[in-house]
């Protein structure tokens, strides 16, 4: 396939492309069985609730054959805002023509536009992609480890909270 890809915003018209592809990358990273997005959820987090952000790679046809969804954390040690950067997918058929490139660098220039000094991300350490994000600058962070809290541990702490002091509810 051959295109120049072109990145842009999210439209609510693209929703049940980057869901698709969200389960496309699911099985890809062998987590097929654990992924439950739907349409409806990503359309809230998008647009009703805003918390998350999405841009897509299309082909010249404006169909998205990419995405990278994303959202803002903070750093005290800056002082500034950051991209976290969630899922970045690109379909097998559009790897190869600049799509991934093009959606980091959109991203990279949102950080730069808006004084946001990081742009991150983590993956699996099967992932082939390592030796693109190397060759664009990235670097491994090994000395901060990613903890997840879910599940039972996830409600058994939250049921430890204080009824005196409810967090922003």
């Amino acid at each position: 396939m051959s295109f120049t890809a072109t990145v842009r915003p999210v439209r609510p018209s693209d929703v049940p492309a980057v869901v698709a592809m969200v389960h496309e990358l699911a099985d890809f990273e062998r987590a097929a069985d654990q992924c439950r997005l739907t349409a409806e959820q990503l359309a809230r987090v998008l647009f009703d609730e805003p918390t998350v952000f999405g841009h897509v790679a299309v082909d010249d046809r404006d169909k998205p054959v990419g995405f990278a969804l994303w959202f803002l954390n903070f750093s005290t040690w800056t002082g500034t805002s950051g991209i976290h950067l969630e899922d970045l997918y690109v379909r097998p058929r559009a790897r190869g023509t600049g799509a991934g490139g093009a959606l980091l660098a959109a991203l990279a220039e949102i950080c730069v536009r808006r004084g946001y000094q990081r742009l991150e991300w983590v993956m699996l350490d099967w992932n082939p992609a390592a030796e693109f994000y190397a060759a664009i600058g990235a670097t491994v962070t090994s000395d901060w480890l990613p903890y997840r809290l879910a599940g039972d541990a996830l409600h058994r702490l939250a049921a430890r909270a204080s009824p005196a002091t409810p967090a922003n509810r």
